[in-house]
């Protein structure tokens, strides 16, 4: 009889192919990446040099958006799927500094995301990293190292924060969040960043090649589609929005010329 193995064990990996955490990482200038990876970050940034601004301000609306849902709409739990690598602003170290206490749940399926993750949030209070992948909702939803640290009977927030877009169309994006959509109690929030190909169809696409031979494509989706995906919620003003214009406060957003995804916040009622 062989032992099953365990949803908390780290997933195994190959350095050779580029994954997109990890591509993130070295376009931000981190060093958490391998060769593939930076190989991917410097095809993307050839392509178009605005994906460096594109990826500071993606994580410039993470905080924004934990710190409205904190602050404002009184949220103290989070399931952050798709976390990517520690960086500044994570979500915890927002949520915490507007009301200590919060839960947070990090979700990733990159074992470098999982060891760095765990090393950071070293005597964080009621924060866990929990190994896991967004296109297993379900599993993910029911590991008990996620219902440890999180109440399912009180209002949550889902952050799909630049991760959806490595959602293939034939892997069922919308069948995943409405998953997750169903899963979060009344009063829960929802928050979405998403590449688009809105604005410049032929450079957008160019952008995004790097990260053809990656662990998972990007895929740009138009502002319908990802509207989509907020369906059935009620959207937070000011709706689905380019990226930059979602509740600036006042500092350095980034040239929305060069920064293609939409960004919003839905509230279930």
């Amino acid at each position: 009889m062989t032992d099953e193995p365990s949803r908390n064990a780290a997933p195994t990996f190959d350095t050779g192919v580029p994954h997109p955490a990890r591509v993130y990482n070295a376009i931000l200038g981190g060093k958490d990446n391998y060769a593939a990876d930076r190989a991917a970050a410097e095809a993307t940034i050839r392509a178009f040099p605005g994906n460096v601004q594109a990826a500071r301000a993606n994580r410039a609306f993470l905080a924004r958006a934990v710190n409205f849902l904190t602050a404002e709409a009184g949220i103290r739990q989070f399931l952050d799927i798709g976390t990517g690598l520690p960086s500044a602003d994570n979500t915890h170290e927002v949520a915490q500094a507007a009301a200590p206490g919060c839960r947070v749940v990090y979700v990733d399926n990159d074992p470098i995301v999982i060891v760095h993750a765990r090393a950071l949030l070293a005597g964080s209070g009621p924060v866990s990293v929990v190994p896991g992948d967004l296109r297993d909702p379900v599993g993910l939803l029911a590991d008990p190292a996620v219902r440890d640290v999180l109440d399912f009977s009180r209002p949550m927030a889902v952050l799909l924060v630049a991760v959806l877009h490595f959602i293939r169309d034939q892997e069922g994006p919308e069948r995943i969040v409405d998953q997750l959509k169903e899963a979060m109690p009344a009063g829960s929030y929802l928050a979405i960043s998403h590449g688009t190909q809105d604005f410049s169809p032929q450079r957008a696409a160019a952008a995004v090649r790097g990260y053809d031979e990656a662990s998972a494509p990007f895929v740009l989706r138009s502002r319908e589609q990802v509207a989509g995906l907020l369906s059935g919620l009620d959207l937070v003003e000011p709706g689905l929005v380019q990226l930059p214009f979602w509740r600036p406060d006042g500092g350095d957003g980034g040239d929305p010329s060069k920064i293609w995804l939409y960004a919003g916040v839905g509230r279930k009622s």
